[in-house]
Order: C-alpha cells, then structure tokens, then sequence
C-alpha cells in the first residue's frame, strides 16, 4: 500500500476569503476536514504542502475548506487543481463492523452471487445518501454503477479484496 492516500481535489477557489473547493474522494469528510487537522497538498513538483484545517463546510457537492496562513483568494489560487492527500499514518487504527475505507474497497474484484466476474472496483462516489461504488467491466462496456446498500453488496472480503452482489433488476445493463 501506498503511503499517502489522496481525500479530495481542489477544484476551484470560493470567495474571497481564502476557501477552496473540494471534491471529496474520503471516506470520512466530517472527521477528515475537522478543524485542527492537517491535510497536505501535492504540488506539480512531487512536494508535498502541509495545510491546518481552520474551517470546514458543505456547499451544494462540494466540501469547502479555509486553512490557516491562508486568508485570501489569492493565497490560495496556487492550490487550484492540486490533489489533498493524507499519510497513511493518520488513518484511525479501529474500525466498527461493516466500515472501510475507501482505499481498501478499490481495486476489489465484483463477483455476482453466482460467481459471474464483473470487474473491477475503480472508483466510489458519494453522491448522497448512500456511496455508489464505480466498476470497470472485466468485458469492454459501460461502467456498472453499484449502490452500498444491503440489498445488492452482500459480502465484502478485504482481505482477498473480492467483493459479491445480489445485483437488483437493470444494474448489469
């Protein structure tokens, strides 16, 4: 495993007053954004900025973020474009039942529950109020879009990284 995770993108600058905004890749925004907390940004360069987190908040699908030493727009237009990346240090150790992170879910290979290989796991998106998880199709076509929700995900296996689907009506097509 890689040492830095990345947990979102930069997109864009948000006012005046020194926010970025953000698309979320973690899994945990209210408690990665916390304020306190340090992010670091990857520059062009391969360097890496640490960033404290001194405000967080949700707008429409973005999470937007203020960081301290950085007050102004132009303070932080630099960082327009640059991915927000944790080490893998600062990761919580304990885990309930039934939690991952989203690191541990990609590259995981989708079996349906009669053992039909799918694909596999590329991306996971958060739209909402449950994660969609992106899988690439191991035959050329369209990405299945499947939805973390009891009724189609039933087994996930960290471990081997493979992951089984009760796939509802229409999701293979």
């Amino acid at each position: 495993m890689t040492d830095w995770l990345n947990v979102g993108k930069i997109v864009n600058t948000h006012g005046i007053r020194g926010e970025v905004r953000v698309i979320s890749r973690t899994d945990f925004p209210e408690a990665r954004y916390a304020t306190g907390n340090t992010l670091y940004v990857l520059k062009e360069t391969g360097e890496r900025t640490p960033l404290k987190i001194t405000g967080w908040r949700q707008h429409k699908q973005f999470d937007l973020l203020t960081f301290e030493n950085y007050p102004n727009v132009n303070d932080v237009e630099q960082f327009k474009g640059s991915l927000l990346q944790i080490h893998h240090d600062q990761l919580e150790d304990e885990m309930s039942e039934g939690e991952f992170y989203y690191h541990e879910i990609i590259g995981s290979t989708v079996f349906t529950v009669e053992g039909d290989e799918l694909g596999k796991i590329r991306e996971i998106l958060s739209p909402g109020a449950n994660d969609v998880w992106v899988v690439q199709r191991r035959q050329k076509g369209k990405d299945i879009l499947i939805p973390y929700i009891d009724e189609v995900v039933v087994e996930i296996n960290i471990d081997e990284k493979n992951v089984i689907i009760r796939p509802m009506e229409g999701l293979l097509e």
